[in-house]
Order: structure tokens, then C-alpha cells, then sequence
């Protein structure tokens, strides 16, 4: 699998929760009202969809905290995760 979508979840301070956007147009795909309720039971995996792609989650304060990509079959051989 070639060139995974790439998208970010981050906090918006303003509207009080977590928005998970697409990187390229910054198109806002989804918003949750906790960070957990979009990392827990495959909510993100749902939201991407069947063609998958690579999420960028960061911390409330904007700081990089981790990247998962969807399905995990599409992550690179030389990736840690």
C-alpha cells in the first residue's frame, strides 16, 4: 500500500474538543468530545474507513504524541509500532 491519506487529531481550545482533520485540505472529518472516546474501540479506524490511512495524534498542549496507521497491515515494515 502506496500513499496512505494523512490526518491529525488535536485539541480545538475554542470549541472544547478533539477534531480529526485531513492534512492536506485541513477538512475537519470528525470531532469528538474526548480524546478517548476517538483512540478507544476502533473509532478512528471507522471514521478513516476501508482505504485506511495514518493518524497523527497530539497531545492537549499540541505536542506530538504518537502515529497509528489504519489498517495496521498498511504500516511500514520499518516503522517501531
Amino acid at each position: 500500500m502506496g500513499n496512505l491519506p494523512k490526518f491529525t487529531l488535536s485539541h480545538n481550545e475554542r470549541r472544547d474538543q478533539w477534531e480529526l482533520r485531513h492534512d492536506n485540505s485541513r477538512r475537519l472529518v470528525e470531532s469528538f468530545e474526548r480524546k478517548a472516546d476517538a483512540t478507544a474501540g476502533g473509532s478512528l479506524s471507522a471514521v478513516i474507513g476501508p482505504n485506511g490511512g495514518s493518524v497523527k495524534i497530539k497531545k492537549m498542549d499540541g505536542v506530538f504524541q504518537e502515529e497509528r496507521t489504519f489498517p495496521r497491515s498498511a504500516d511500514p515494515r520499518s516503522s517501531k509500532g
